[in-house]
């Protein structure tokens, strides 16, 4: 998982919802009852235990640059027309400016084409400018609502949190960190507990007989939330340098936390998304020269591909480092471009992990097949390809259609939590689409 800045999943934008040719977009904006967030809530709340077979539509209107240009009955007309034969359909309109449909029994390819022609339509007068809530790289999504009921439950609550500013119906520029704010935090972290913004996630196989024994897990840290109780009233990612300071410290930080033992790791891998700079530091070596016997082997370090490309020549360090330490290597943050570009036997990594993206459904026929191709070389080589930012079940889909075994993301911790096999839910997700 990459480590990325607090704000780019929620970047700053207008939520005023227009139609084309509207002189006056206050008189337009509906009523706050008009808006149906509490209606969806009060449904998810009630029918928890009755969604199997629901899926739904989320149009994510408010990642458009100009979202005045969102001619809203367009819309509703072609996503009723699409679900026309289903015999549930509920539209909401969400106080953000978004659109969420829930349906069944339709098939997906016939939604999906509704979709895309909204996309294409709104895509030819305005962009996006920023990645949904499911870690996606498109204006919708579809998705089952058994498996991403708490996603659903935690984006609608925070359209009304204004603690943090940062809820995705807020509009609340914040002014950039200056050193003289980073300093204060620095300072903090030293003495900070970090354990509860300390959290994991799975990489798990798709072949293995055992899906709860997972390849590894990812440690992280919930840098919006640090940033909530450290440092409220600024904007940590606005200097990209200063943040990377920032992260620097806090790399320090969580090797200081593990310091203290590593016993709740039990017998599993874990990685750990670390600068390159860090992994060859001093804090590093004090922390490798306390790691136990025992955990030898077991730990992935995670660099990121923007990192190792400013740092290219730190990089051979890195690798004669893990070698001689028994650590294990992980390229970050890939998508099908760097797949392709990069040549994995040079890079000498053991795992190379890339953001699942609706993009991937999308390649031109050569780049599709020279991403695939540097995938299923991956089969019989040193370099594990890893499917991260698994939003939803597409992904899982595309991963096991294409060979790629390791899965990582939310999705994945749904399934997981419900205990429910991650081949068998794939099963499931592909009967419905029939």
């Amino acid at each position: 998982m990459n480590r990325a800045s607090p704000a780019s999943p929620r970047p700053l934008r207008d939520h005023i919802r227009v139609t084309p040719g509207t002189r006056n977009a206050a008189a337009s904006l509906p009523k706050e009852q008009q808006f149906d967030d509490a209606k969806l809530m009060a449904l998810l709340q009630s029918a928890s235990k009755e969604l199997h077979g629901v899926r739904f539509i989320h149009l994510h209107l408010c990642l458009l640059e100009n979202t005045g240009l969102a001619d809203m009955a367009f819309i509703t007309r072609l996503l009723t027309e699409a679900a026309a034969d289903s015999g549930y359909v509920q539209l909401f309109h969400i106080s953000n400016g978004d659109v969420i449909m829930l349906y069944k029994g339709v098939k997906f390819s016939t939604i999906e084409e509704a979709c895309q022609k909204i996309e294409a339509a709104l895509f030819t007068t305005t962009r996006m400018i920023g990645v949904n809530p499911y870690g996606e790289e498109s204006l919708y999504s579809i998705l089952d609502l058994s498996f991403n009921f708490v996603h659903v439950i935690r984006y609608l609550e925070a359209l009304v949190k204004p603690e943090n500013g940062r809820g995705l119906g807020i509009d609340n520029a914040k002014p950039p960190i200056n050193p003289e704010e980073l300093a204060k935090i620095d300072n903090a972290l030293g003495q900070f507990d970090l354990s509860p913004y300390l959290f994991n996630q799975a990489v798990v196989n798709l072949r293995a007989d055992d899906d709860r024994d997972p390849e590894y897990y990812e440690l992280y840290i919930s840098v919006a939330g640090l940033q909530a109780k450290l440092s409220p009233d600024f904007d940590l990612a606005a200097n990209r340098w200063l943040f990377k300071y920032f992260t620097a410290s806090l790399d320090r930080s969580m090797l200081r936390s593990l310091n203290h033992g590593l016993e709740f790791i039990g017998k599993n891998q874990i990685g750990l998304n670390i600068n390159l700079s860090t992994a060859l530091s001093p804090a590093f070596t004090k922390f490798d020269e306390r790691l136990p016997a025992t955990f030898r082997g077991r730990v992935v370090l995670e660099i990121d591909k923007a990192d190792l490309m400013e740092n290219l020549h730190l990089y051979r360090d890195l690798l004669r480092f893990a070698a001689d330490r028994d650590y294990r290597v992980c390229i970050d943050g890939l998508d099908a471009f760097w797949v392709q570009q990069f040549d994995f036997g040079w890079l000498g990594c053991d795992y190379a992990k890339i953001f699942w993206s609706n993009e991937l459904m999308r390649l031109e026929p050569e780049a599709e097949r020279a991403f695939l191709d540097k995938t299923a070389a991956a089969k019989t080589g040193p370099c594990k390809f890893i499917l991260a930012r698994c939003g939803a079940v597409t992904g899982l889909i595309y991963a096991r259609k294409n060979g790629i075994d390791l899965v990582q993301g939310h999705a994945v911790d749904a399934v997981l939590r419900k205990g429910i096999k991650i081949t068998d839910a794939i099963k499931t997700a592909m009967m419905m689409d029939i």
